[in-house]
């Protein structure tokens, strides 16, 4: 179930609040409420995987147990196979076989396995929380309240990825509690904006990207305004797909009084790539930081263990976000530039503001065309229109809604976020509610009349 289709908007989201609120005095009873309701969510796209995901949780839990009573190297090393084992399974399985395969040129019949939902995040979260316990930065939770914090709907399937310690103590809060209608508003409205991100500008910046790189992949030479069209809308829809899913499970955590860590802070302002970082995907980025860079020993252990620990983690990053070359290069891509970045000062070279904002929002794009395309060949022949390899054209007459990635950019770039607008700059009074109606209202029936679409990280 997609957080864009009426099935949610119209059915799911009203009834799940309603039980919520109803069972709001009782503790044990909606949190019972939000477990079930968020095992219907998971089951509603295929109900298959929904005991690989009850097992998952079962065998952490219990897991987690444990570590407060046997050798803890021991248990959190099969701990971490057990979770990625899971993903390898389903996730890379299929892409190590066929390099191997091709390695030895033998022909390779692909698997066609289907990768269940959320797993990249759930099995995420696992990790860390079983990483805090071996650490002793975790408490044990009873088993319902562990099972909630993985299925939560809001974040199951594409994040924010939250750690243990900032949501299962917000379930023994009382949803009744003082502020009760400003969450409730400031959730509404947040969800909203996520959704009009994702309807309004999202699909339409798609109408754009979409035939492009598909013209790229087919053999077709784009011009140079092509080029950096393809680039610039896909970059865009990127950013408002995910950044509009990431505000959606957050004002959907605050219907409920819970609140989720942001995820996106107007990452294209970034003038470098380690403040880019610092605002994309917050919550991957913290995790790779915490469970791989400084575990590998960071930048305390020397510049060369800070290099290595650096390549090895932008580039199980970019593999995490998907079993292809492209990927891999993408991760070792943001490595290096990562990199470069941290030795850039040292030298006591500057890049002015505006010429670092630049620096970084180019090679952003570049690298989003290795990220988009699926084979090498595409992000090589669309690189070569941007720079003028096969002429300086810069007609973009064949890129649909082409000056709508104008108005998306200055949106993303001046705009404020969601966030400012939700929790902020908006106070709750008549006027707000009504417009507040009325964007949800029109939403909903644009939803209903027009279809929706996948969210770019749906099944990831």
């Amino acid at each position: 179930m997609l957080f864009n289709s009426y099935q949610f908007i119209a059915i799911f989201l009203p009834v799940t609040l309603v039980g919520y609120y109803l069972l709001a005095r009782q503790h044990q009873w909606r949190t019972g409420w939000l477990f079930l309701a968020s095992l219907v969510f998971y089951a509603y796209w295929d109900v298959r995987f929904l005991p690989l995901l009850l097992i998952s949780i079962l065998a952490n839990w219990l897991l987690s147990l444990r570590l407060s009573k046997q050798n803890k190297n021991t248990l959190i090393g099969w701990g971490v196979f057990f979770n990625l084992l899971l993903i390898g399974i389903f996730k890379y399985l299929e892409f190590f076989a066929g390099a191997v395969y091709s390695m030895w040129g033998m022909p390779f019949e692909p698997y066609e396995l289907i990768l269940p939902l959320g797993i990249s995040f759930f099995t995420f979260q696992q990790i860390s929380y079983l990483v805090d316990r071996s650490r002793g930065q975790a408490e044990t939770y009873r088993l319902l309240d562990y099972a909630l914090y993985v299925v939560f709907f809001p974040q199951l399937i594409a994040g924010p990825i939250v750690r243990h310690n900032e949501i299962i103590s917000q379930y023994k809060k009382s949803p009744l509690r003082p502020g009760i209608f400003h969450h409730i508003g400031a959730g509404l409205m947040l969800f909203a904006l996520g959704l009009a991100k994702k309807t309004l500008i999202a699909d339409r910046l798609a109408g754009t990207a979409t035939p492009l790189f598909d013209a790229a992949a087919n053999g077709t030479v784009l011009s140079m305004g092509e080029g950096w069209a393809a680039s610039i809308a896909y970059s865009l829809q990127l950013y408002f797909d995910f950044s509009g899913y990431s505000d959606m499970a957050i004002g959907l955590g605050l219907m409920m009084g819970i609140t989720l860590p942001i995820n996106f802070n107007a990452p294209y302002r970034a003038t470098s790539i380690r403040e880019f970082w610092r605002r994309w995907h917050i919550t991957l980025s913290r995790f790779l930081r915490d469970y791989l860079y400084i575990p590998m020993g960071g930048s305390r252990a020397g510049t060369r263990r800070m290099i290595l620990a650096m390549l090895i983690t932008m580039t199980l990053g970019g593999l995490w976000h998907g079993a292809g070359w492209t990927f891999i290069i993408w991760g070792l891509m943001h490595g290096g530039a990562l990199l470069l970045n941290h030795l850039w000062p040292l030298k006591g070279l500057k890049l002015p503001g505006y010429a670092a904002w630049i620096a970084t929002l180019l090679f952003l794009l570049l690298s989003w065309v290795v990220f988009r395309a699926d084979t090498f060949t595409t992000a090589y022949s669309i690189w070569g229109s941007m720079f003028g390899a096969y002429g300086f054209e810069l007609d973009v007459r064949d890129a649909p809604n082409r000056w709508f990635s104008l108005v998306a950019f200055l949106i993303a770039v001046v705009g404020p976020t969601s966030h400012a607008i939700a929790l902020d700059k908006l106070r709750a009074n008549r006027f707000v509610a009504v417009m507040l109606a009325v964007l949800i209202f029109y939403l909903t029936l644009n939803v209903a009349s027009d279809g929706y679409t996948e969210f770019l990280y749906f099944q990831f």
